[in-house]
């Protein structure tokens, strides 16, 4: 029997393009291919041992993500470092999030304090680099990372603006990837603590400049290509001055 449409996958199908969507997944963020490299479905058929519909699957899955492109007459490639698009999503980012703190901090409850501490503790626990996962953040890092900054999110009680940041986390996460490569000497350890205190602290004005300026240097370091807590804006003497 052929298969219709709108009939679901075959699960063995269904299974193969999970684990070679995952398997590119984590390619792309290991840095093991590099910006503009172009993401190759027979290359990648071949090396994966499925089939070319398989891998044409994961790539369109991760088009949607915003970690592959879809070229028009040329497949598909790693974005571009440089690409404007990280720019805005870092805009769209500094708009949204830093409103959506403040909700967070004005309407979270006890739990919510509760869960904010338990997830900067791990954050705070787990190493951002480590050797086998060379120069960029890693995995497990990352993960703490977006659990932290969407549990101090979770406060606000609104699942439509946590969709939107969920939307927005998951395509910026290889420009954040980029970001701990361009700034490794980036103190996001003192970046988040502050954080975690101002949402405790119920300082929703403090906290919201906070996660303004944390946006803010993640997109200064892919936009300059180096460290920007070496910059004369970034010198820490003058961060509390700029709260």
């Amino acid at each position: 029997m052929t298969q219709t449409a709108g009939t679901p996958a075959p699960p063995g199908k269904q299974m193969l393009s999970e684990r070679a969507y995952v398997r590119l997944r984590e390619a792309i963020m290991r840095g093991e291919y590099a910006p503009e490299q172009a993401l190759k479905p027979q290359e990648l058929a071949r090396e994966y041992v499925v089939s070319l519909a398989v891998v044409r699957e994961a790539l369109v899955r991760l088009v949607g993500e915003g970690l592959a492109d879809r070229l028009p007459n040329r497949g598909f490639a790693v974005p571009a470092l440089s690409d404007r698009r990280w720019q805005e999503i870092a805009e769209a980012r500094r708009t949204i999030e830093p409103v959506i703190l403040r909700m967070s901090v004005e309407r979270g409850d006890l739990d919510w304090e509760a869960r904010v501490r338990a997830a900067h503790h791990r954050l705070s626990r787990t190493p951002a680099f480590v050797a086998e996962e060379g120069e960029y953040y890693s995995g497990t890092w990352a993960e703490a990372h977006r659990v932290f900054h969407r549990t101090l999110l979770e406060g606000c009680g609104n699942p439509v603006l946590l969709d939107t940041f969920d939307r927005l986390w998951t395509a910026s996460e290889l420009a954040r990837r980029w970001s701990g490569h361009s700034a490794p000497a980036r103190d996001h350890v003192g970046e988040h603590s502050r954080l975690e205190e101002a949402a405790l602290a119920r300082d929703a004005d403090a906290a919201a400049e906070l996660l303004d300026r944390h946006l803010t240097l993640t997109a200064a370091a892919l936009a300059s290509g180096h460290d920007p807590s070496t910059h004369q804006e970034n010198n820490p003497d003058d961060y509390g001055q700029r709260l």
